[in-house]
């Protein structure tokens, strides 16, 4: 999915609706009454709103090859050792929750290879909700990466998002920072960690998909 476009390909759809509405509005009020002015003005605010939800902006990785990167722009929520993880055993579990203002293009955490991918269909509580990461609607990735140690990132609906996109498949090689899916409207991503790993971030911090660094691999 690493598109490089100033917009997420899974936007364009939205945008060409969004400006062709506009379009046919502003000629409308031009043609046939100042009062479709109106509606044309709403409905470009609509487009703008359109174009900046669906931003994709580049981002510069760090060169660290033992730094776990943020895969999602937005505030952390959870940063604690967990027992139940889809990796099966406890780890350390590190939560990103994205507003509708957030970036939403998600990125990988880290390099690896795809072992196994899965989707769950579910609730759509808001995803700041403790039961959202095993009750919500939820695709995941787990990765193997060097020495064969395991990680898993899951992108999880939320009371607004209805719509998770996921691109890897099982056997695909992941490089951290590039781009590999999308949620729309205001969602979560879990990453869950071996124990052992120390987090260098903690509720309340902002971070930045592709660039922030969550911890680092021993």
């Amino acid at each position: 999915m690493n598109n490089s476009s100033p917009f997420a390909r899974e936007g364009y759809p939205f945008i060409a609706y969004s400006v062709g509405l506009t379009a046919l509005l502003t000629v409308a009020g031009t043609r046939i009454s100042t009062g479709l002015y109106v509606p044309a003005a709403l409905s470009l605010v609509l487009t703008l709103f359109v174009l900046y939800f669906f931003r994709n902006p580049e981002r510069v990785t760090p060169s660290d090859a033992t730094a776990v990167i943020a895969p999602a722009d937005g505030v952390v929520i959870v940063a604690e050792q967990v027992p139940e993880t889809p990796l099966g055993v406890e780890a350390l579990k590190i939560s990103i929750f994205m507003s509708v203002f957030s970036v939403h293009v998600n990125r990988a955490p880290f390099d690896g290879t795809v072992i196994d991918t899965f989707h769950h269909a579910g609730k759509f509580f808001d995803a700041r909700d403790g039961r959202a990461s095993c009750e919500n609607e939820r695709n995941g990735i787990v990765l193997e990466v060097a020495g064969g140690i395991r990680i898993a990132f899951v992108q999880i609906a939320g009371l607004v998002a209805r719509r998770i996109i996921s691109y890897p498949l099982v056997g695909d090689i992941l490089v951290r920072g590039a781009r590999y899916g999308l949620i729309r409207f205001g969602s979560r991503v879990d990453v869950y960690l071996p124990v052992g790993v120390v987090p260098l971030v903690k509720p309340g911090d902002k971070t930045v998909a592709g660039e922030t660094v969550l911890a680092r691999m021993c």
